[in-house]
């Protein structure tokens, strides 16, 4: 049967595969499914809030093609799914980003047109650049006319457009999603999935997976290396009751899982990807036999070649870990992984 047409790139946004996973981890005795939010069309899960706040704002009338402009605070993901909506409707967009951002989505903000707003001190208070980032988003809506901020550390919007996230998961296995990894940063993916799975009374577990260093869930924050995955201060959308457990995962957890990912299954995954992969090698022997887990990756690995993927990144950071991710590959539950890691 063939496809219809769709009428504009926008309509590419959600309905994105979801993919048994058979190789990465042998001799687990459950299922294990990966939503693929890389085949939006901007790349990441982040085009779905991108979508959601602004076609809500045009709808609205606070938000108007031609005449407004939109401010928004992005570590990479949302601001390119940002910067290309915009772009579709004719929208300027200033996007306020840190020295952290890589240079790669530095051009492809650029390509889309977007005006780039670098901050290269952080908060004085925190140390962290995410406040710092906000006080420059508030600064320029308060000065440039017709500025629209749609927040995504506080939107509705936000964790609203990922229950669609989940109703497609749960359509796809005809209701029967025992265990959904979900990380987390803004918190707008974990909740809106949390929040479908309750209306509808699915026997889902969800898992938050979170950042050593992360303060989402109260631990106190440090340095971290992987963009996008936790937060220095928990977000606006913030809700303790959405997940059913929480898994903290390192820097280096995610690397080893992205790198394992490839050789074992042929994915190139995002940092936040790998992170639910780690989270699952944890969790996993708490996991009876026959389940359905499902892990969301919000994005894939091609805008972190310069990072997880560089083994010179890698090697300065964490040293000589390649034996981590090479040769047999571990059960979720496995104590190997977990000693590996810690003894790294």
């Amino acid at each position: 049967m063939s496809r219809p047409v769709l009428h504009g790139i926008l309509e590419t946004i959600g309905n994105t595969p979801l993919v048994e996973l058979g190789n990465v981890f042998p001799g687990f005795r459950s299922r294990v499914f990966a939503k693929m939010e890389r085949f939006n069309p901007g790349g990441s899960v982040k085009d779905r809030s991108a979508l959601s706040m602004l076609r809500s704002g045009i709808r609205e009338g606070r938000l108007i093609p031609g005449h407004s402009v939109v401010v928004e605070s992005s570590s990479g993901n949302l601001a390119i799914g940002i910067a290309q909506v915009c772009k579709y409707f004719g929208i300027d967009f200033v996007c306020v980003v840190d020295a952290k951002t890589t240079g790669q989505n530095l051009a492809l903000l650029a390509a889309y047109g977007a005006r780039v707003e670098v901050v290269t001190t952080p908060d004085p208070v925190t140390g962290e650049f995410l406040e710092a980032r906000l006080a420059r988003v508030r600064e320029l809506v308060e000065t440039l006319p017709g500025a629209y901020w749609p927040n995504q550390y506080a939107n509705p919007l936000n964790p609203r457009a990922h229950r669609e996230t989940m109703r497609e998961i749960a359509e796809a296995l005809d209701g029967r999603v025992d265990y959904l990894f979900s990380p987390v940063s803004t918190f707008g993916t974990l909740l809106g999935c949390a929040t479908y799975v309750r209306d509808q009374g699915l026997p889902t577990t969800v898992v938050a997976v979170d950042a050593v260093g992360s303060a989402i869930f109260g631990q106190p924050h440090s340095p971290r290396l992987i963009p996008g995955h936790g937060a220095s201060v928990p977000p606006a959308l913030f809700d303790p009751s959405a997940a059913d457990e929480v898994v903290h995962v390192t820097d280096l957890d995610c690397v080893v899982a992205c790198r394992r990912m490839v050789d074992a299954e042929g994915i190139l995954l995002g940092g936040s990807s790998g992170a639910a992969v780690a989270a699952l090698e944890k969790f996993g022997d708490r996991i009876p036999d026959g389940s359905n887990v499902v892990l969301v990756f919000p994005d894939g690995g091609d805008r972190y070649l310069g990072t997880i993927y560089s083994d010179d990144w890698v090697g300065e950071r964490f040293g000589e870990v390649s034996h981590l991710w090479k040769g047999a590959l571990a059960e979720p539950g496995d104590p190997r992984f977990a000693a590996a890691v810690t003894s790294a």
